[in-house]
């Protein structure tokens, strides 16, 4: 019977050599020859190992920086060769029998993963030679021991006896061996598909004719929008991003609700647009305060102060780490649902534990948004667009009244900006040092989100004077621009296009307003 055939020749090649020196030791003491790639080779050679190189043996050399090494009869033939079937074949061409067959694959996953690794560093780590080797072995596993795995190497060598080794151990490893290639195939997989999505969306064609959506449960919620409604938490399989709610943990509080996932979201990934330390809390889908300033104390108290009606029972969420004085400020003020930040001061932790139901999420290090598609459930389907970016594109603004914005007015301007994108339309903000003052979230006219924005204002005894108005979308008429005026507006950020520009800018001149035009529209439905 085929398995038990003496074992003479083993072919070693292998990107991680960790056990390389102790299989190879183990192999030569059982009189076993070795043959072996370039790599491989000579590093047994420098350890003091007899092995035969692959390109000395085939009497070809490895090629093309290392591409073409293993692909060839002489190599294939004696691991795929049946030894009773083809020996007249082998005897022919002169090739040896390879007994067996030790491989593990250049580590594509691991340089995937690496940031710095460019896309020709990756491609070169998708080896060919190793998953031929390995599947001609298991093709072939009544003839040839195929090992991927040192585990098995050890559990192999250590028991065998008279170079026999049953078939049922052949066919286990056979299966150990297809596993191994399926995986890494996954992995290249996985990479190809989003390297394909993402050349897509740069060809502005984002949209299959089929989606496929896999999502894993991270965790039960509390309930959802209602307490009569179920709800659940569920986030892309292979999911490890940190820097997102998804990717989030929670260290203290009682069970997150379907409400305050989602409200986080949105304070996170708002927040997440300053550099500078920055506070947003979050109200039932909405921004109600936010702030950028020197320190995290006064970035929290300015934000708090804002709106601090809409405050309670709030979702806060920081940029940089909450500190001490932040975390004591926090109790002192309000009642507060969630607070999320990258981290924590373990004795601010401390302190806001006090709280006992205070849920409080880490997040970890920010990185970069990279999600290109956003959907939206529909009854019975499904909206997808491309995601809303949070490119600020300075050099396209166009500055279109008599009255340039000032140094403090331009910086208010594009706080205000980087914030409106995440308040429900239409939407209307006000801000003044990089600081909200007053927010006309979600009316079904602007002039509407403009009177709610000025109600506030006058409601809570905001000075308006010299502040900064944002508006998610045009002014499709004046009296926006008008009841901004009579408030204390002096500088308006907005996208422009309607077919009343002209009107609307004369408005503005007539008031002493400075405009500024971003050509890019922010609707949040």
């Amino acid at each position: 019977m085929s398995s038990n055939t003496i074992l003479k020749n083993a072919l070693i090649s292998v990107s991680d050599k960790k056990h390389l020196l102790e299989m190879s030791q183990i192999l030569l003491e059982k009189k076993i020859n070795l043959l072996s790639t370039g790599g491989t080779a000579k590093y047994l050679i420098n350890h003091n190992i007899p092995v035969t190189e692959i390109s000395k043996y085939t009497n070809f050399p490895e090629i093309m920086d290392g591409r073409v090494k293993t692909m060839h009869p002489k190599i294939i033939g004696g691991i795929l060769g049946r030894r009773k079937k083809d020996k007249n074949t082998m005897k022919l061409y002169n090739i040896l029998p390879i007994d067996i067959v030790i491989v593990n694959f250049y580590p594509f996953h691991k340089i995937n993963i690496q940031d710095q690794s460019t896309t020709e560093e990756i491609i070169e780590n998708i080896d060919i030679g190793g998953p031929t080797l390995v599947r001609s072995a298991a093709k072939n596993y009544k003839d040839v021991i195929i090992i991927v795995n040192f585990s098995d190497f050890k559990l192999i060598f250590n028991s065998i006896e008279n170079d026999h080794i049953s078939i049922e151990t052949r066919l286990y490893l056979a299966s150990q061996a297809f596993s191994y290639t399926s995986k890494y195939e996954k992995n290249i997989k996985k990479y190809f598909i989003n390297k394909t999505q993402s050349n897509i969306s740069q060809k502005n064609n984002l949209f299959p004719d089929k989606i496929k959506l896999k999502f894993i449960k991270k965790q039960n919620l509390r309930y959802g929008e209602n307490q009569h409604q179920k709800s659940a938490l569920y986030i892309k399989e292979n999911f490890s991003e940190p820097g997102t709610i998804s990717g989030s943990y929670q260290i203290h509080g009682k069970q997150l609700s379907y409400n305050n996932i989602s409200d986080a979201d949105i304070a996170l990934e708002c927040v997440k647009q300053f550099s500078t330390p920055a506070c947003v809390i979050v109200k039932h889908g909405n921004p109600c305060g936010a702030s950028e300033n020197i320190s995290l104390l006064k970035a929290y108290i300015s934000a708090y102060k804002a709106d601090p009606i809409s405050a309670f029972g709030g979702i806060i969420a920081f940029n940089v780490i909450i500190d001490v004085q932040t975390a004591q400020e926090i109790i002192l003020r309000q009642f507060v649902e969630v607070i999320i930040a990258p981290e924590i001061h373990h004795l601010s932790l401390e302190i806001l534990k006090k709280k006992k139901n205070i849920r409080i999420l880490i997040s970890g290090k920010f990185k970069k948004n990279n999600e290109k598609i956003d959907f939206k459930k529909i009854t019975n389907g499904l909206l997808v667009q491309e995601n809303d970016d949070n490119t600020i594109e300075i050099e396209k603004f166009n500055f279109v009244t008599k009255r340039l914005p000032n140094d403090q007015e331009f910086k208010d301007a594009i706080f205000c900006w980087k914030i409106v994108k995440y308040v429900k339309s239409n939407a209307i903000l006000y801000g003044l040092n990089r600081t909200t003052i007053s927010i006309g979230a979600g009316q079904t006219s602007r002039v509407d989100a403009t009177q709610l924005a000025n109600f506030k204002a006058k409601d809570r005894g905001f000075d308006i004077q010299g502040a900064t108005m944002a508006s998610d979308a045009f002014f499709p008429f004046k009296d926006g621009i008008e009841k901004a005026a009579s408030i204390g507006i002096s500088c308006i950020i907005q996208p422009g296009g309607s077919i009343r520009d002209q009107e609307v800018i004369e408005c503005a001149n007539q008031y002493n307003i400075a405009m500024i035009f971003t050509y890019k529209r922010h609707f949040k439905h």
